[in-house]
């Protein structure tokens, strides 16, 4: 008994602030938890020095009868004072070192929600600030607590215990991988399924397969666009054509209107020739006047099938955005051509000259043909 009591006492003398000892918890309270060391009195880990975040209970990080790896931060007058908080905090400084070294991405939990970021315990207090989240902007995190996140060292000091992590470099690498993939997989010729994601003023950014191409405004449709928000708007899911891919500079360019059927492919269809259509007079030119009939089919009305007279200039009859009723001379698919005329669509009688004021009137005829009687008489009488 006596033997036994000596070599706790050896024990005792031996252990020093600074040593690593191994304990067993036998209590969990609140804000403290009670382990044995071997130690002649059960030694006391502080909430504070349970973990390097906060945590509002001891029961949050530790439970009876787990094995702990702690370091002796006070010892005197018979009181054990033990950390895990040390141990982990040295045990993880030398990991995170190795994986800044490397840009290894591994999971985290997010522990708390502070001003400016989320907090994670790495065995050390890690911190992602809000703008190195996500690749978007968010406006509450509430969310995110309990998250588990893939994210990467991007700030290492261990003199400012500082350990800054983003997640945002973790999916930015992601897509950038993804985007490289898209682009030696894309072919120039192909119908793809894709997604608007910005509106420009000289067209629209959609996304296929994980790259953004450009469909230039021009492109947008077989109509004429001024703005492209006038069509189309972001989320939008739309049928493109790749028209070009240049991985060297990671530009795609896209079609929408290459995507759709052609106005002129079905003209034969629903324009024949005899056909009485009404339209829009879209362009004056010399020798005539361009009138839309369909969305994006223009015929040409040639100044001498304007109207039912001599036309010198179209601008003489017509003008720009004037509703007018024409007839189909010819339809041309092939050639994307339509000949149409006003004249022969308008019950307007042909305007003849008027000869009339040049014929004899009755009377004038009487009084002309009297005369002749009358001088052919004399000639007989003489």
């Amino acid at each position: 008994m006596v033997e036994k009591m000596n070599e706790e006492i050896v024990e005792a003398k031996a252990l020093q602030v600074g040593d690593i000892v191994t304990a067993q918890v036998t209590k969990v309270e609140d804000k403290q938890v009670l382990v044995d060391a071997g130690y002649k009195t059960e030694g006391v880990i502080p909430i504070s020095e349970l973990a390097n975040v906060h945590i509002e209970k001891a029961s949050d990080v530790v439970q009876e009868g787990q094995t702990l790896e702690l370091q002796v931060i006070k010892l005197e007058d018979d009181d054990l004072v033990l950390s895990k908080r040390a141990v982990d905090a040295e045990r993880a400084w030398k990991e995170l070192q190795g994986k800044f070294q490397t840009g290894e991405v591994f999971d985290v939990t997010v522990k708390d929600i502070v001003n400016g970021g989320l907090v994670v315990d790495l065995g050390v207090r890690g911190f992602i600030p809000a703008s190195l989240v996500e690749t978007h902007y968010v406006e509450d995190f509430t969310d995110y607590k309990g998250k588990t996140l893939d994210v990467k060292i991007v700030e290492l000091e261990r003199e400012k215990n500082r350990v800054i992590l983003s997640h945002k470099a973790v999916v930015e690498e992601a897509l950038e991988t993804k985007k490289k993939e898209a682009l030696h997989s894309l072919k120039a010729g192909e119908v793809l399924e894709g997604t608007v994601q910005r509106l420009t003023d000289f067209g629209a950014f959609v996304n296929v397969g994980g790259v953004d191409g450009l469909v230039h405004i021009s492109q947008i449709s077989h109509d004429r666009v001024e703005k492209a928000s006038d069509v189309l708007s972001e989320g939008q899911a739309v049928k493109v054509k790749v028209l070009s891919v240049d991985p060297s500079t990671q530009r795609v360019s896209l079609s929408i209107k290459a995507a759709q059927p052609g106005p002129w492919e079905n003209i034969a269809n629903e324009v024949k020739v005899g056909d009485i259509l009404e339209g829009k007079v879209k362009r004056l030119v010399s020798f005539g006047a361009f009138v839309e009939v369909l969305p994006s089919i223009e015929g040409l009305v040639h100044v001498s099938q304007i109207a039912n007279r001599h036309v010198k200039n179209p601008s003489e009859v017509l003008e720009i955005g004037q509703i007018v009723k024409v007839k189909v001379l010819e339809v041309s698919p092939q050639n994307k051509r339509v000949s149409l005329s006003i004249k022969d669509a308008s019950a307007e009688p042909e305007v003849q000259e008027d000869y009339s004021k040049y014929q004899p009137t009755t009377e004038s005829s009487t009084f002309q043909l009297g005369d002749i009687i009358g001088e052919q008489l004399k000639k007989l009488r003489k």
